[in-house]
């Protein structure tokens, strides 16, 4: 269990997965159209937090905190060693998205 917390906190801090992350938040935050402030609120946090992680600009994040966010939208955090090529499965959610 270890290994897959150390493995979560290294793809949470890495910036340009920041980036990605944010992004698919925002999306899947807009698809639900729940604002910003409605999900802030919900998750006991501010709405500038919600919105520098949308952003990728938040300084920093816990895990516990994302996993949060991303079971409110019915989002989850897969992890998979860096470098590998995309699975089928991900190939596919990618064109139904």
């Amino acid at each position: 269990m270890q290994l897959i917390v150390d493995i979560l906190i290294c793809i949470v801090y890495n910036t340009s997965m920041l980036f990605y992350i944010g992004k698919q938040i925002r999306e899947a935050r807009k698809c639900l159209n729940i604002s910003q402030a409605e999900m802030a609120k919900h998750l006991g946090m501010s709405r500038t937090t919600i919105g520098q992680i949308e952003n990728g600009t938040v300084p920093e994040i816990g895990v516990r905190k994302l996993i949060r966010i991303l079971e409110y939208l019915g989002l989850e955090l897969r992890v998979r060693p860096a470098g590998n090529p995309p699975t089928l499965e991900e190939l596919r959610e990618e064109v139904i998205s």
